[in-house]
């Protein structure tokens, strides 16, 4: 059984900045790594190659450049790691970009079957959370969201176990495989390759789909096939900040004028 990955490579957010002319992200000098909550599912799936000796694939849509970060995923120990990369996939928003993975998870299941694939519950560069949903629907896969940890699989009566992380409680739920799972930070600790696997991992190839190994309508696809996009990026304007009182010496006096400013509906501006 197959278990993928679904990882994107992202600019490391604590670095970006946006251009005051423009409004666009300024990329130049910027680093680009494996998009913190796809690291938990791509150490998911290395457990359960170790646990069940699944076969690991990791596998991400983007530019060339982000073949480094599959190489990273080989360097960690996944069995296989897939580049979907071409010219008509750029531009695409979440529907475009999920119709690319799913078809690529078809194409892997040609060889073995895909059990369960694995999605961060989101990106840092986009925060949308459509994605793993998206191929749940196109590969008619269960779906699992904001999952902390896998409770059992049964691989004889074809169902996976987990828990997921709502607000101010839990919830066990179980499905039939194959299912898609979107994970949360909690679900385990990623670990760190060693150096043989790194070494091993700079020979190793990443394999390159474009459209011509997946066969997909242009339309659908990339910019295309995209019915959503960003128009523009910006920084909030924010009014300064006003100090009320002396919460120190008079938290009362405080308290009682922060009251009176938003009855007064003076603050609501701020």
């Amino acid at each position: 059984m197959i278990v993928v990955a679904c990882i994107k490579q992202v600019p490391d957010t604590t670095q970006v900045q946006i251009d005051p002319v423009t409004n666009t992200l300024i990329r130049e000098g910027i680093p680009f790594i494996i998009n913190p909550y796809d690291g938990h599912a791509l150490e998911e799936v290395l457990r359960l190659k170790d646990s069940h000796g699944f076969k690991a694939v990791a596998l991400s849509m983007g530019p060339p450049n982000a073949e480094a970060t599959l190489r990273k995923a080989l360097a960690l120990g996944v069995d296989r790691s897939v580049l979907l990369s071409d010219r008509a996939f750029g531009g695409a928003d979440t529907l475009s970009t999920s119709n690319v993975l799913s078809a690529a998870i078809k194409k892997l299941g040609e060889d073995e079957e895909v059990g369960i694939v694995f999605c961060g519950k989101q990106t840092i560069d986009g925060d949308t959370a459509q994605v793993g949903p998206g191929i749940a629907v196109r590969l008619g896969f269960s779906q699992l969201t904001l999952v902390d940890r896998i409770e059992k699989i049964d691989l004889e009566a074809k169902t996976v176990t987990v828990r997921r992380k709502l607000e101010g409680r839990y919830e066990i739920v179980e499905a039939r495989l194959p299912a898609m799972i979107t994970v949360v930070r909690e679900l385990n600790r990623p670990r760190y390759p060693t150096v043989p696997m790194r070494l091993s991992s700079a020979k190793a190839s990443v394999e390159c789909w474009n459209n011509e190994v997946l066969k997909l309508d242009v339309n659908t696809v990339g910019l295309k096939g995209s019915p959503t996009w960003v128009s523009r990026i910006f920084s909030p304007q924010r009014s300064e900040g006003e100090i009320l009182g002396d919460g120190v010496q008079d938290p009362v006096g405080a308290a009682l004028l922060l009251v009176e400013r938003l009855l007064a509906g003076d603050l609501l501006t701020v």
